[in-house]
């Protein structure tokens, strides 16, 4: 992300890019996958999230339009800049590739998990990674 274009307070860094993401899924965003980056440190200490929205008409009602069905959302979290190359590793190490299994099952999974919502989030604390997948610690 260029300075210019930062939305980040001086003390906070993203510790992955959208080069890294892409190049772990082999695919640039698109309507079927959507980048964002989140401007506020969470507080439960999540750096990386993704939601699977299923491809069904119910989610209309709840406000998502229709180019948004049978597509991941991305988010990126800040953390501490003097933290950053360190999560940057374990996040390449481990959540990437996690991802993108996660994000084939989405895609190619059976019917009734495609047809159900999903998340899978990535926690850093204590110079570790806590996985949790749809909002339930695993």
């Amino acid at each position: 992300m260029p300075a210019r274009n930062r939305r980040l307070p001086r003390h906070l860094s993203w510790p992955l890019t959208s080069t890294d993401i892409c190049s772990a899924l082999g695919e640039t965003p698109s309507d079927a996958l959507r980048l964002s980056f989140f401007d506020h440190h969470w507080t439960d200490g999540t750096v990386l999230q993704a939601s699977w929205v299923p491809p069904i008409g119910s989610n209309y009602g709840a406000g998502l339009p229709p180019d948004w069905w049978s597509s991941v959302q991305i988010t990126v979290g800040p953390v501490p800049s003097g933290e950053r190359a360190a999560v940057r590793q374990i996040l390449r190490e481990q959540a990437l590739p996690e991802l993108r299994d996660w994000v084939d099952k989405a895609r190619n999974g059976p019917e009734g998990w495609v047809l159900s919502r999903h998340s899978i989030a990535w926690q850093y604390a204590d110079q570790s990674l806590y996985l949790s997948r749809d909002q339930q610690p695993y």
